[in-house]
């Protein structure tokens, strides 16, 4: 899980993951079912949220968040939340260094992610959820250069 060297052809910095804690596992079955030869889309959200520490510049966390949900218009058969967070340590000092080492941390927490997911939904005895393998960035933002400040 660890990159030691700055690559000097890509210039991506040094990261590596300490840790990944599991915040949030919930799975809620409904009373929805669907109408014969009907299928209903899942449709997970994603979400991150991203902190640096306080007391050490090298560290940050990155939090992902996939939802499944009902809504009034698009009823589900279940509701399933799951939420992870990685803690990274980088020498990442530009800005373009620490979004570089925000995205890599992003693709390392995401199979962790991907994994409890099926995991839990096959603990629920429902079908297993199984989503996509991401190659690449996972949010539209990391796909373009945004400029600013990516840490809150």
């Amino acid at each position: 899980m660890e990159n030691q060297n700055a690559s000097p052809v890509t210039g991506k910095p040094a990261l590596k993951l300490k840790g990944i804690r599991v915040d949030e596992m919930t799975f809620r079955l409904n009373a929805v079912r669907a109408q014969n030869g009907t299928k209903m889309e899942l449709k997970p959200t994603f979400a991150r949220k991203v902190r640096r520490a306080v007391e050490n510049d090298k560290l940050f966390f990155v939090t992902l968040t996939v939802k499944i949900e009902r809504t009034e218009d698009q009823p589900k058969p279940f509701d399933l939340c799951v939420t992870h967070t990685g803690v990274f340590e980088t020498d990442a000092s530009t800005d373009a260094e620490k979004r570089a080492a925000l995205i890599a941390g992003t693709e390392l927490l995401y199979p962790y992610l991907r994994a409890a997911v099926t995991t839990l939904s096959t603990a629920a005895l429902s079908s297993p959820i199984v989503l996509p393998v991401i190659g690449g960035p996972l949010f539209a933002e990391d796909r373009e250069p945004a400029p600013g400040e990516i840490f809150s």
